[in-house]
Order: structure tokens, then sequence, then C-alpha cells
């Protein structure tokens, strides 16, 4: 197994410029557009991590907390949160900048869980985490909160059902 490697190992910044074509009709960025981009430099990051094949399995939360206009940079930044057996978190922060003045504003977050799977498309084991700094050690145990909540969530819907 590989050895343990730190978030910051293969976290990923990177940044679009929102143009016409990305935006609805108010003139601000089409959702489905911000949700694509998070997928793509979450996976990038995942197969970073694992230096192998990952797919998407869920995104388990997307918050949109403040619109981003034609003309704006549009900043990401994620990082490994969280690793199980065969599987990790994918933490995604989305910022506005305006290229004028430099001023920034968080305007997304998002949650993914990847798989890391073989040639064959069968699950093996992800590269141990280890979370150094202290932004790192929080966003890990946050995950890793979120990770049990949502199996007992699936536990008590399939007991229901």
């Amino acid at each position: 197994m590989a050895k343990p490697k730190t978030p910051a190992a293969s976290a990923i910044t990177t940044r679009y410029l929102l143009m016409p074509d990305h935006a609805n009709g108010l003139n601000t960025a089409f959702g489905g557009v911000i949700m694509s981009w998070i997928d793509i430099v979450a996976a990038m990051v995942a197969q970073r991590h694992c230096e192998g094949i990952v797919v998407t399995a869920s995104i388990d939360s997307l918050s949109f907390k403040a619109p981003i206009r034609i003309g704006d940079h549009v900043v990401l930044k994620a990082s490994v949160n969280y690793v199980g057996t065969t599987s990790m978190e994918v933490g995604v922060r989305v910022e506005k900048e305006n290229p004028m003045t430099g001023k920034t504003r968080h305007t997304t977050t998002a949650y993914l869980t990847f798989v890391h799977l073989d040639e064959n498309q069968k699950r093996v084991a992800v590269p141990e985490l280890k979370p150094e700094t202290r932004d790192e050690i929080r966003r890990y145990k946050n995950a890793r909160l979120r990770t049990e909540a949502r199996k007992e969530l699936i536990t008590r819907i399939h007991e229901n059902n």
C-alpha cells in the first residue's frame, strides 16, 4: 500500500473566467457550469491522491452562497478531506474574484465522494490521509462526521423500507 499523503500533496487551485455562455438569464453563473467545474477539479484532486482511476460516487453537499457575475474570475480550491477504505471525500471551495479590484467572496461549497478503481473497475484501497495543519485536521474531523452521518442515514432509510 502507498504511504500516507497529506491533503496539500494533491490539493489544486484553479480559476476560470465567467463568460456569457456560462451564465443564466440573470447574467450570473449557471449552476450546472459551476457544478461541472467542481466535479472536474475534485476528480483531479482524487486522481492525484490515488495516482489512479477514480469515479464520482456522489455529490454529498452543494451550497450556493452568492452569485458570480459575467467577468468575475471563478477560483476553485479543492483538497482531500477524508479517506475511507476505497473512497474519499474531496471538498471544494469556490470564490469569485473581481479582476479589477482583487476583492474575493466565498460563493459555493461542495463535498464529493470518489471511489478508487483498478484497471478492471474494481474498488481498491485509497492511500491513507495524513492531515498536518490546523485547517487540514479540522476538515478531516468534519468530513469524518459527515461520513458517519451519511452512513447512519442510509442505514435508517433501509430499515424503513
